[in-house]
């Protein structure tokens, strides 16, 4: 394995040794000169391969990775390295990061005084589940001569897995259990009723709802007594994925079925927070990757397991078999979030007779997307004919999604029409608002 290279300081020398000899056929004084100065850099360039390569292990590095990367996030690849060198150095680190990011330029030089560690950081953003395989950690370390440098190579071939985004599950967590959530920012569900676990009786304060007061309490305490009820708990919840054709539209570098998967990841951390049950499968020719609904322990990893698995070829999807599955799989009423895309109302009408069986025996939230792209040309204000034409066709296909909404309405079908970036805010927030309603 070579460990010399030549740095470009070296070969500038001889750039300008080679200007002196040139210069000699003009002035015979500037010969002297230039075998003066070669000497000098063969003498210098001696002197500096003895100072890098005399000592073993003057260098020590270590790339520092997560467990796992989550999709679709800023994931931090940290790089220690120490300097045992007597001397100051200049490294170059250059890290063979997998080929899925397709990075050919990356470079990082630093600085490092003797005896010092430094420790740096660099992003990466994995854009589909699967392994990533990292090669060497190659760092190239030069005295302040700079003419050579020696080559240290660390941790070859690392292998780590991109699972369904979990990073931002905390902060999820967080802002669902004071029930704040809202499209880029935060709101208070106000709750319209109350569920019908009962907790407590306990005395009236201000405030109370008056529709709970517990009039044989109040008889025999003579004092004002309500009913205290909490949200139910152990509630089924099930995500379906669709991972058909509809749903390998990019955006942002990520598919629409990948959205859906990391959204139904965050869903889930947070149904099982609340006490709820959360299951899954996915479906396109069949109903795969298939997870019972429970709240044990260790539920949320078999989820995340599923979601890492699932693989397709982006067919037709059968919601035929859909709804024959979702039949004979959930047996009890259940919230059901099924994640989808229609583009158009007669796509929808070709599914509807299976969605309203599987409305009517419980509880069916259709999740779909707006078109990025659609968006852009509704809010911009065209500057010519072509301009004006390309507006009115992104407004007509904005209005036959309106009309999608209204057509899964009038069956009794609730529905998330959102960005793909919002996603998980949204399908979230619509899970605590239905919670909170006690519709379910």
């Amino acid at each position: 394995m070579k460990k010399l290279y030549i740095n470009t300081r070296f070969f500038f020398a001889l750039i300008g040794v080679g200007m002196l000899y040139v210069l000699a056929f003009f002035f015979p004084f500037f010969m002297i000169l230039g075998h003066g100065l070669l000497l000098l850099i063969f003498l210098t360039i001696f002197v500096d391969y003895l100072l890098v390569f005399r000592q073993k292990d003057a260098v020590l590095a270590q790339r520092i990775l997560p467990e796992k990367l989550s999709n679709g996030d800023e994931n931090a690849v940290k790089i220690d390295i120490k300097n045992n060198y007597s001397f100051k150095i200049n490294v170059k680190v250059i890290d063979e990061i997998p080929f899925q990011f397709q990075k050919r330029d990356f470079l990082i030089r630093k600085e490092i005084q003797s005896g010092k560690n430094t420790l740096f950081q660099y992003f990466l953003e994995p854009k589909e589940r699967g392994e990533y395989n990292f090669g060497a950690l190659n760092v190239y370390a030069s005295s302040p001569i700079g003419f050579v440098s020696k080559r240290f190579i660390f941790q070859k071939d690392t292998s780590l897995a991109s699972y369904p985004s979990f990073v931002h599950l905390r902060k999820y967590e967080l802002m669902a259990l004071q029930n704040e959530f809202l499209l880029g920012g935060i709101k208070k569900i106000r709750k319209l009723g109350h569920t019908m676990e009962f907790e407590q009786i306990k005395e009236y304060v201000p405030g109370d709802d008056v529709r709970t007061i517990n009039w044989k309490a109040t008889s025999k305490t003579n004092r004002l007594m309500v009913n205290q009820f909490q949200d139910e708990k152990s509630q089924r919840i099930f995500m379906l994925i669709d991972k058909g054709r509809t749903m390998k539209m990019p955006f942002n570098g990520l598919s629409l079925l990948d959205y859906s998967i990391n959204a139904t990841m965050a869903l889930s951390h947070i149904i099982l927070k609340k006490g709820d049950r959360a299951g899954m499968m996915t479906f396109s020719k069949k109903a795969e990757n298939k997870v019972a609904a429970e709240n044990k322990s260790g539920q949320l990893r078999k989820i995340s397991e599923s979601l890492y698995n699932i693989k397709t070829d982006f067919f037709e999807s059968d919601f035929n078999r859909l709804y024959q599955d979702v039949k004979y799989s959930i047996n009890q009423r259940s919230l059901v979030l099924l994640f989808t895309n229609f583009e158009t109302l007669d796509g929808l009408n070709r599914q509807m007779k299976y969605l309203r069986g599987i409305a009517k025996n419980h509880l069916l939230v259709v999740v779909f997307f707006k078109n990025t792209e659609i968006q852009k040309l509704i809010h911009t204000h065209p500057e010519s004919i072509q301009g004006i034409y390309d507006e009115i066709i992104a407004e007509k296909f904005e209005f036959e999604k309106k009309l999608i909404i209204q057509e899964l309405r009038k069956y009794g079908i609730y529905s998330v029409y959102t960005l793909p970036e919002n996603l998980n805010v949204d399908v979230i927030n619509k899970y605590l608002e239905i919670k909170a309603r006690g519709i379910l």
